[in-house]
């Protein structure tokens, strides 16, 4: 289903060229200008429709407006426009332009939002949560960008991995990369199709073309299908019809402030649209924006005890731990025991010709008391077994063997690389948009419109990524009415140079030594220097640290440091070479396509309103073998989708019930069905209850589904049942990553025990699916007080999880070889596959928000919000990561005094235990201050704004792993932005 643009172009035409005589009839214009009727200024992007008829149109950036419209006079017409009450305006005569004034009046509650039912209605009268960011709302924000506001709204949680990397949740499971989120740009799945899940705003709308966010948390994928388990978020952007003429805006500012780590940098920001209404059928709009800045860094040195699923934090550094394991440094994870490497050392010496032989001398001169002086004296002209003294010594079998203790259960890892050796912080984002508006009819519109992005960032999942040069594009075709609309649209991703930052550490390790190398070359060491047989200080035995001062200096000589020219030529060669070919480098160029249509049937069905909608989507994952089983060609997965939705008033519209249904299909898993049904209750006027029961579910993600990624932890592979069959653990079985690492300590201790080793079930992976509850009220009170409060109760079946294992290399199934192979992490090979956890968890949760219009149009308002789970089996990681309370607080006026605005708003959260893939540890609370004053220019449209985000410059961090977020201070001037 590819767009071709040149032959939707022929077509649109065509379509124009025959609907040339719908218009043929006798018309009649109307002009005139729209402003302030306090300040006189015009008033831009106000509505004027005819009624009965279908004519719309909008006044330009001056307030002018002019259209032609069938109907006869006189005529009635009606202005409106978000911040200002509405006007009818009776027109017998058309002799002189019209002069209209709009009285400002913002009313709380009053603003439209169409996400919750996919129908226009009042916020107030919404059946379920539903929170709603308007263009002002984003122009007066105190944040750097649009997607930064959503920081503020009630119940929403934002993880932030880099400046362009930002990732909101809603109730409960927070993380870098939201599965369980929908978020839908123009009507568009703006998930990138590898990851499967949204890349916050990398593409997609600039700034300066966003109309409006609704946000809707909770379950929705009743009407908005897979992946709408915790909420939905629209962003829509300015028609240009309505929003007309050339804005412009430029932002810079500084980053890095007070950080000992980094000197400050620049942060900059700039963003065109031009919108042009050609005639009263036909209009286009192009825009752009680029943003560059360094990034911010994570440098989180403390260290880890990983187990390939949850890694938690444990005491040290590299000084003091010979087994240290970095949070942001890389290339350390290599590790083994001493011990583990010393039995592979001896068994390697057996093959050799004077092995047995060897090993039977040493065994006897052991249990006869000779020194290790003696022992290595005796074999100092033996040049082949000479370097297997140090680890036969300790594993001889001799009776009462004094040094059988030499390595203990010690293990050690190489040395690694700090991330900001690896990752490339040079983050920038472009973004370029374009789309032609063509009106069939009076009331049927056609588009074709198209949004492309590039940009580097870092992006945390089990490991930082490097998305370097990552570029998607949404390309979408619409035809729209007032009660029907029919898109297509495809989403096409490149992963230009993206990489992963510890698959390119291990790398460059290897290009000098591998790791058997190295491992071999420290644990003799390490054993000759506490035997005393080492050559520079024979005779004597050396303390613990000093044999691995000495091991690791030995190992190490070589070793490419970063700066030099042999560490640059290894990293360059390590991040162009496939992960598949034990490089770093994706390679991925997977696509999403997808049409649907829905259609209001209200005026067909007259006493109820009917909605009723299908959807075809279709996955191409084509990463040749870097991240997906697709080396055999492009993997494809289709997916159908259609729901209902039926919505009445009753009892003199006090009480509005709808109920809705969703059926989805994935052709490798069975057909689902979900169900809504809401029930808003009009308690007095201006004041509502709302109650619903929603339900949820998400397909496994394409990368559960189909992944096949070797990372140095472990190799990732996929759900499906064919992945069983693939790897064949039916028959050569695997064992929990938990029960190795007790099988290898019961090595390390002298009782080596087979049977603490517990096989992995491999299970074919299932949906996700949830139910929930909620009540909630809103009200409006004297106008000028809104209050929205909510209370839920959820409760998730079969969550999906990630399990690790482990099987020998050789994947034998003889025992005297598997049991040696685990005992070895170098002979070890790990995998993660996914599984579904059975046992149900529940989550409750409840939020308050209050906004009030105080003395000359101050704003006030605050939001609490609270989400716990509850019910978690013994054992289960839900990575849950939610504080049980946040709150927001602000203060603000567009136009405090004379044309200056302000607003403020200060931001809290309470401290998590972070739970992931990548590391665990606690979060803590964190406080910010965001604030921004403004100064509106009337007369050349402009306006010059000052703020910053975290003003306080307080480091915090969002999310294990992911970097320390200081202050961003700004300043930006805005043309023809208002």
């Amino acid at each position: 289903m590819r767009i071709h643009i040149r032959t939707f172009f022929v077509s649109l035409f065509m379509l124009a060229y025959t609907a040339g005589p719908l218009f043929a009839q006798q018309r009649t214009t109307v002009s005139g200008t729209v402003n302030n009727s306090k300040s006189g200024e015009p008033i831009p992007a106000v509505s004027i429709a005819v009624i009965g008829a279908e004519e719309v149109s909008y006044t330009d950036a001056r307030g002018f407006f002019r259209f032609q419209v069938s109907h006869v006079l006189p005529m009635t017409l009606v202005f409106s426009s978000v911040g200002f009450a509405s006007k009818e305006v009776m027109v017998s005569s058309i002799t002189q332009p019209l002069s209209v004034s709009l009285e400002p009046g913002y009313v709380l509650g009053e603003e439209i939002v169409v996400a919750a039912t996919r129908t226009s209605e009042r916020l107030l009268e919404s059946p379920v949560s539903v929170e709603r960011i308007s263009t002002a709302n984003i122009l007066n924000a105190p944040a750097p960008s649009y997607y930064d506001g959503l920081a503020n709204l009630k119940g929403v949680d934002v993880i932030t991995s880099s400046l362009m990397f930002k990732s909101i949740s809603t109730r409960g499971f927070n993380g870098s990369g939201n599965l369980r989120l929908n978020q839908l740009v123009d009507g568009m799945d703006n998930q990138a199709p590898g990851l499967n899940f949204p890349v916050g705003s990398v593409i997609g709308l600039t700034e300066l073309d966003v109309d409006n966010m609704e946000l809707l948390p909770g379950a929705s994928s009743a009407l908005y299908g897979p992946g709408g388990m915790s909420g939905t978020l629209l962003i829509n952007s300015k028609n240009p019809f309505k929003y007309q003429g050339v804005s412009a805006q430029v932002k810079t500012g500084m980053m890095h402030l007070g950080n000992p780590a980094k000197k400050p940098t620049a942060y900059h920001d700039i963003s065109f649209r031009w919108a042009q209404k050609v005639s009263d059928k036909l209009a286009f709009k192009i825009g752009g924006q680029y943003i560059r800045a360094d990034d911010w860094q994570a440098n989180d040195r403390s260290n880890l005890q990983r187990n390939n699923i949850l890694s938690n934090p444990k005491p040290g550094d590299r000084q003091t731990d010979n087994n240290y394991d970095g949070v942001n440094v890389f290339g350390d994870e290599a590790s083994t025991t001493m011990q583990a490497f010393a039995q592979a050392a001896k068994a390697q010496a057996q093959t050799r010709p004077t092995g047995p032989a060897t090993i039977a001398t040493i065994d006897a001169m052991v249990a006869a008391g000779a020194t290790p002086q003696q022992i290595a004296a005796t074999f100092a002209n033996n040049a082949e077994m000479s370097q297997y003294v140090p680890f036969l010594i300790p594993l001889s079998s001799a009776p009462n063997n004094p040094y059988a203790g030499t390595f203990g259960s010690q293990s050690v890892s190489r040395t690694g690389y700090d991330e900001k050796d690896l990752v490339d912080y040079n983050a920038y984002n472009l973004k370029l948009s374009a789309a032609l508006h063509y009106k069939l009819t009076p009331g049927i519109e056609a588009a074709l419109s198209g949004y492309w992005g590039m940009g580097t960032t870092v992006y945390t999942g089990a490991d930082r990524f490097s998305l370097k040069n990552l570029q998607m594009g949404q390309y979408k075709l619409e035809l729209k009415a007032n009660n029907w609309f029919f898109r297509a649209y495809t989403t096409q991703e490149n992963s230009g140079d993206s990489y992963t930052a510890n698959t390119a550490a291990v790398a460059v390790n290897n290009a000098w030594k591998n790791n058997a190398t190295w491992f071999q070359q420290y644990t003799g060491v390490y054993g000759a220097g506490r035997l005393g047989i080492l050559p520079t200080a024979f005779g004597t035995a050396l303390p613990d640290a000093q044999a691995h001062a000495a091991a690791r200096g030995t190992a190490e000589q070589g070793r490419y440091l970063p700066g030099t020219p042999e560490f640059r030529k290894a990293f360059d060669s390590v991040i162009n070479i496939p992960i598949s070919k034990n490089g770093a480098r994706f390679s991925d160029r997977s696509a999403l396509y997808q049409a649907e249509a829905q259609y209001n049937l209200s005026e067909q069905v007259r006493f109820m309103e009917v909605l009723v909608g299908a959807s075809f989507k279709q996955y191409a994952l084509n990463s040749k073998g870097t991240i997906f089983a697709d080396t055999a060609g492009i993997i494809h997965i289709k997916e159908y989708g259609a729901y209902l939705q039926l919505q009445k008033q009753l009892l003199n519209d006090v009480l509005k019930l709808s109920g809705s249904v969703r059926y989805d299909k994935n052709e490798n898993f069975k057909a689902r069905f979900t169900p809504r049904f809401t029930a808003l209750v009009k308690v007095a006027r201006d004041n509502n209850i709302r109650l619903s029961y929603q339900t949820a579910y998400r397909f496994p993600s394409t990368q559960d589904q189909y992944i096949n990624l070797n990372t140095p932890a472990a190799r990732l592979i996929g759900g499906l049942p064919q992945f069983n069959t693939f790897f064949r653990f039916n028959t050569s079985p695997a064992y929990t990553i938990e029960s190795i690492i007790a099988y290898r300590a019961s090595i390390a201790a002298g009782a080596t025990n087979p049977a603490l080793l517990k096989v992995g079930q491999f299970e074919p992976v299932r949906p996700e699916s949830m139910q929930s509850f909620e009540l909630g009220y809103r009200s409006v009170i004297g106008k000028k007080l809104m209050i929205d409060a909510y209370g839920y109760y959820s409760r998730y079946k079969d969550f999906i999880a990630r399990v690790a294992v482990g099987r020998g290399m050789s994947e034998s199934t003889t025992p005297q070889v598997y049991l040696r192979e685990l005992a070895n992490p170098l002979t070890t090979t790990n995998y993660s596959f996914v599984y579904n956890v059975n046992q149900p968890v529940k989550s409750y949760g409840w939020g308050l928000g209050l906004v009030y219009k105080a003395y000359k149009d101050y704003i006030v308002t605050g939001n609490v919000y609270s989400d716990k789970l509850s019910n978690v089996p013994a054992g289960v990681i839900a990575f849950y990561n939610t504080p049980e309370i946040r709150y927001n607080l602000g203060l603000g006026n567009e136009n405090a005094y004379k044309n200056f605005g302000f607003n403020v708003i200060l931001k809290w959260q309470g401290k998590i235990n972070w739970q992931g893939t990548f590391g665990t540890g606690e979060i803590p609370s964190y406080t910010t201050l965001d604030a921004q004053v403004s100064y509106k220019i009337p007369s050349v449209k402009s306006m010059i704004k000052i703020g910053g985000t975290n003003i306080t410059n307080s480091y915090y961090r969002s999310a294990f792993g992911n970097p320390y977020v200081g202050g961003l201070y700004y300043v930006s001037l805005g043309y023809n932005v208002f």
